[in-house]
């Protein structure tokens, strides 16, 4: 029901603005440290120690008793893969997942990154996630519905014959975690709710190579593919705005999607 979802105002827009900007520049930060050898749970220190000296506290730390300050899950791992001594290998691709918040309002973002020179089908399932998720933005508009976010989200996988999860979806959020709408990665045109001026929300599709089915491991967070199959994932913030969807979490070094070259 539209009435459980908070609708922003202007100078409410632009808290936002500082912890999504502060998410991206985490995530570029981070960058040249994800390399063949490193550990995932070095770059969640990392990510950690960037967060907390530019003004961030880590949303996810203590988070229903999650332990980290980042969720970072590779290859066939979809979601929530809790950082520790787990080590990247070369052709190995990750999602780095971070929520930082600044001034009570939570930035929420994920980026897919390359571990030295993953395969031709990995990088395609990168490239389809991230198309994915711009397709599903791009009917984030007034008027519009969830059911056409997840329908645009769908077919673009579909196109390449992946298939997108449905266990996990995008949400809401502002000043909490985790808020209505639910964004489904799935949908059917002009179905859900409708799409109004000031919703905050998170558009995060996941794409798999094989099936969408996942398994939650026994750590109560990790979910992985059933099939082991390759999992990709991107995620931005966005408010809905009179001239449409804007992103509050766009890289400043424009790194939206691997490989990553600084330019600046």
């Amino acid at each position: 029901m539209l009435k459980d979802v908070a609708l922003y105002s202007v100078e409410q827009f632009e808290g936002m603005r500082k912890a999504g900007r502060l998410a991206a520049q985490t995530l570029d930060f981070i960058t040249p440290y994800v390399v063949p050898g490193v550990t995932t749970g070095k770059l969640d220190e990392l990510l950690e120690q960037y967060m907390r000296d530019n003004g961030g506290i880590p949303a996810t730390l203590g988070y229903r008793g999650y332990p980290k300050a980042s969720c970072i899950s590779a290859n066939h791992i979809v979601c929530h893969g809790i950082p520790g001594d787990k080590v990247l290998y070369d052709g190995d691709i990750v999602n780095i997942d971070i929520t930082p918040i600044v001034d009570g309002w939570y930035g929420d973002s994920s980026r897919m990154y390359f571990v030295g020179t993953p395969s031709v089908k990995a990088k395609r399932l990168v490239q389809n996630a991230y198309d994915a998720m711009m397709a599903g933005i791009r009917q984030a508009v007034i008027g519009n519905t969830m059911g056409d976010v997840g329908h645009a989200i769908e077919q673009c996988a579909k196109a390449e014959r992946f298939s997108v999860v449905e266990d996990f979806c995008g949400h809401g959020v502002g000043r909490q975690f985790h808020l209505q709408p639910n964004v489904l990665n799935y949908g059917r045109k002009g179905e859900g709710m409708k799409i109004q001026e000031g919703m905050i929300f998170t558009v995060e599709p996941m794409v798999n190579f094989g099936g969408s089915a996942t398994l939650v491991l026994s750590d109560g967070w990790t979910a992985i593919t059933k099939d082991r199959s390759l999992s990709a994932q991107f995620e931005h913030t966005i408010g809905i705005t009179k001239n449409g969807p804007e992103i509050f979490t766009l890289s400043p070094k424009g790194f939206d999607f691997p490989p990553y070259i600084d330019k600046k």
